[in-house]
């Protein structure tokens, strides 16, 4: 069974494709400014090595590796990162993170030369009108740096991404001047930032639709446009899907959000959203692991009502919800049992639909968790003693709770 004429999407009514369902690149953040976060552990080389296997194989194309120009540590760990892409042979292309210094640009020229892996330098500034006031800076003093450390780059044969940094809060006047200095000294990527979450979706669009218009498109070189967006207001996928129908192409983000204050967009939900679309074909069966492994070792809880990765992502004990599933799976249907009550197929992402048993459970919750565990489902005594249970406490039963009802019965059997 297909489903075919069982959904209708109004996300697709007016449209062939949904507005922001396009081909994109995507850049994990997770290893840089998801380390910025003040909560999270800086984990050790293993794990940052099987985070980057594992970035590989659920199809994202680059990642943020690191700012060696931070110290000692991160010019190891970066190095020994370029190491393992070259010698596994990873897809991913890595970048590093500079402020627009040649000090801070130095690193990354040493490591590109000492492994042979070329590193995409994210050379950033401030840009915004705020920024310039806190930091006593000029325009004509930001724009000298910039041309400075982009001309540094090329010349030491290093691709450049000029990233300006709280871009949603600066002027036109700025922007143009900036970006068209960068470009005129060989950055051939752009990024614009929302530093501080302060975009909406329709400010997005406006935003690079005005850098598309009046910077890129006059520059008459072949340059691409990254977008890097914060969630401090709560916007950050919503913005990136914005910046996607808007023509940027790239998407910054990172496992779980993790970042800077509240963080940023949250990769794995935007693989979830471009796979639904049809336009990520990469297998997600890994992105629970993706998930965990940077929970665990970043020290950063993983919620339990977190969207699809937390554990009540795919787990119901409400009685109505269950009956629907266990009613699709009466028609042999697992595609239907696996979207009756989801909106994301728990088989997307490796994962299976869970019913538990609980005050708000019908008896179908009891028996379907029966059946599920080799025990008998028509087994009307067992079914009556674990129902009124459940509508005994506060709470949903444990594994351990019912599994206890169970050995109760079998010990005492109702005559």
């Amino acid at each position: 069974m297909n489903g075919e004429g069982l959904i209708h999407d109004w996300n697709v009514e007016e449209f062939d494709t949904l507005a922001w369902g396009r081909h994109v690149e995507l850049n994990d953040e997770t290893l840089r400014d998801g380390l910025q976060s003040p909560s999270v552990t800086d984990p050790p080389i293993e794990a940052k090595i099987r985070l980057l296997h594992l970035m590989s194989q659920l199809g994202i194309h680059s990642a943020d590796i690191g700012l060696p120009a931070a110290g000692p540590r991160a010019v190891a760990d970066v190095t020994r990162l370029c190491e393992e892409i070259r010698d596994s042979k990873l897809s991913l292309r890595p970048n590093c993170a500079a402020r627009t210094v040649v000090g801070d640009v130095v690193p990354a020229v040493e490591i590109t030369q000492r492994t042979g892996v070329v590193l995409e330098v994210c050379a950033f500034i401030g840009s915004s009108p705020i920024r310039l006031f806190a930091e006593s800076w000029t325009l004509d003093r930001i724009l000298r740096t910039a041309e400075q450390s982009v001309s540094f780059c090329v010349k030491e044969g290093l691709p450049v991404m000029f990233v300006t940094e709280d871009t949603t809060r600066a002027d036109g006047e700025t922007l143009k001047a900036l970006y068209g200095t960068a470009i005129r000294a060989g950055a051939r990527r752009i990024c614009l930032s929302d530093t501080v979450g302060h975009a909406t979706p329709s400010g997005v669009r406006s935003l690079i639709r005005f850098v598309r218009r009046e910077i890129i498109d006059p520059s008459d070189a072949n340059v691409k446009l990254d977008w890097h967006g914060h969630r401090d207001r709560g916007l950050g996928l919503a913005n990136a899907l914005a910046a996607i129908e808007a023509g940027a192409d790239r998407i910054h983000a990172t496992a779980m959000g993790i970042g800077e204050r509240i963080g940023n967009v949250e990769m794995d939900l935007l693989l979830v959203n471009l796979a639904l679309a049809g336009v990520h074909t990469a297998d997600l069966s890994l992105l629970s692991e993706y998930c965990e492994l940077v929970s665990r070792e970043c020290d950063v809880p993983l919620p339990p009502n977190y969207p699809v990765i937390g554990a009540d992502a795919f787990r119901t004990a409400t009685g109505v919800h269950a009956a629907a599933i266990v009613k699709a799976h009466a028609k042999g249907a697992d595609w239907l049992a696996d979207r009756v009550y989801s909106g994301v197929p728990a088989s997307l992402v490796g994962r299976r639909q869970v019913i538990e048993v609980g005050p708000m459970s019908g008896i179908s919750n009891v028996k379907y968790w029966l059946q599920e565990r080799g025990y008998d489902p028509e087994d009307a005594g067992l079914c009556a003693r674990i129902f009124a249970r459940a509508k005994e406490v506060d709470h949903t039963l444990s594994e351990e709770e019912v599994l206890r009802i169970v050995e109760e019965a079998r010990a005492r059997p109702v005559s």
